[in-house]
C-alpha cells in the first residue's frame, strides 16, 4: 500500500459518523498517512481498502490505546457515547489523553460540546469540560471543537412531530444554532491535518439560530403538513413527557436541558467553519430537505 509521506494522522471512533467521515476526508485530501481507529476494526475494513491503516483502540484498553497511538503525529479523539454510566466517559478520555501523551502526539484535537464551562447548565457539558480540563493540564498541544447541538437531533423528533402535528419546548424565546455532523467532520478534518500547533477551544456553531417556534413554521413550510409550536411551563412539559411514555429520570434530563435552551445557552452563531473549512456550514431549511423530510407525511 502506498502512503503519502509527511504527517500521520490518527482518527478515534472511526467506526462511528464523525470518525469515520474524517478518516473520508483525509484520505480524500491525500496530504497526509491516516490511521483509522475503532474497537471493531472489521468494520473499517473499507477503509482499509481505501488506504488508510486500521489499529483496534478501545477505549477501556489504556494501554492498548497507548501502543495504537505510537507512530501517529497528530489524533483526533472523538468524544465516546459511554454515557449510561455516570464517570465513565470522563475515564476514558482521561485515559486517552494519558496514553496520547505517553505516545508523545503533537497535537490532539477533541470533539468537545458547546459552551462546556463550570456549572454549565445541560448535564452533558460535565464530561466534556471535565476532559479539557485534562488536556490543558496534560502538557498536550490540543484544541477542543466545542460543536453545538447536531442538526441530526431535530431528526430524531421528525416522527413524533409530524405524527402530533406540534413541536412541544418550554416557554422562552431562546434558540440553537444547530449544525449539521457532515460540518463538524469537516472542522476537524481540517484542524487535525493543519499544522495548528497553539491550544485552545473553538466554538462550532451553524449559521442561524433557530427557535423552537421557528422550527415548527419550518417544517410546516417543507413537509406541507400543519406543525404547530405549543409551550408549556417546566412542571407541564415533565408531566407531559411522562405521560407520553418517557421514563421519568429521561424526562427531568430533558427538562433540564430544554430550560438551558429556552435560556438561549446554545443560541450563538460563530464563523468557525468557514474560517476553518473555507465553506459555510448547512443551513437548517437545506439539511431538512436533503435529509429528505419532504417526504413524510402524517
Amino acid at each position: 500500500m502506498n502512503l503519502p509521506a509527511g504527517k500521520t494522522v490518527l482518527v478515534t471512533g472511526a467506526s462511528g459518523y464523525i470518525g469515520r467521515r474524517v478518516v473520508e476526508l483525509l484520505l480524500d485530501a491525500g496530504t497526509c498517512r491516516v490511521i483509522a481507529g475503532t474497537r471493531t476494526p472489521e468494520r473499517a475494513a473499507d477503509l482499509h481498502t481505501r488506504g488508510a491503516e486500521v489499529r483496534k483502540v478501545d477505549f477501556d484498553d489504556p494501554r492498548g490505546m497507548e501502543e495504537a497511538f505510537r507512530g501517529a503525529d497528530r489524533l483526533l479523539m472523538v468524544s465516546t457515547d459511554a454515557v449510561g454510566e455516570p464517570g465513565r466517559r470522563l475515564r476514558q478520555h482521561n485515559a486517552a489523553i494519558k496514553a496520547a501523551a505517553s505516545a508523545s502526539i503533537k497535537h490532539l484535537v477533541y470533539t468537545s460540546f458547546a459552551r462546556s464551562e463550570t456549572n454549565a447548565p445541560i448535564a452533558i457539558c460535565s464530561d466534556h469540560y471535565g476532559t479539557e480540563q485534562t488536556l490543558r493540564a496534560s502538557g498536550l498541544s490540543y484544541t477542543a471543537l466545542r460543536n453545538n447541538l447536531y442538526a441530526e437531533s431535530i431528526l430524531r423528533r421528525m416522527p413524533g412531530i409530524i405524527a402530533k402535528g406540534e413541536v412541544i419546548g418550554l416557554w422562552g424565546g431562546g434558540g440553537i444554532a444547530y449544525i449539521a455532523r457532515e460540518d463538524c467532520a469537516r472542522v476537524a478534518a481540517a484542524v487535525v491535518a493543519s499544522d495548528r500547533a497553539s491550544s485552545g477551544e473553538i466554538e462550532v456553531s451553524g449559521p442561524e439560530v433557530i427557535s423552537d417556534e421557528q422550527l415548527a413554521s419550518l417544517i410546516s413550510e417543507i413537509t406541507g403538513n400543519s406543525v404547530r409550536f405549543t409551550a408549556m411551563p417546566p412542571d407541564a412539559l415533565l408531566n407531559y413527557l411522562i405521560a407520553d411514555g418517557m421514563p421519568e429520570a429521561r424526562a427531568r434530563s430533558k427538562v433540564s436541558f430544554d430550560a438551558a435552551l429556552s435560556d438561549g445557552y446554545l443560541g450563538f452563531t460563530t464563523d468557525a467553519v468557514a474560517q476553518l473549512t473555507g465553506r459555510p456550514p448547512m443551513h437548517i431549511r437545506d439539511f431538512l430537505v436533503s435529509a429528505g423530510i419532504t417526504r413524510m407525511t402524517a
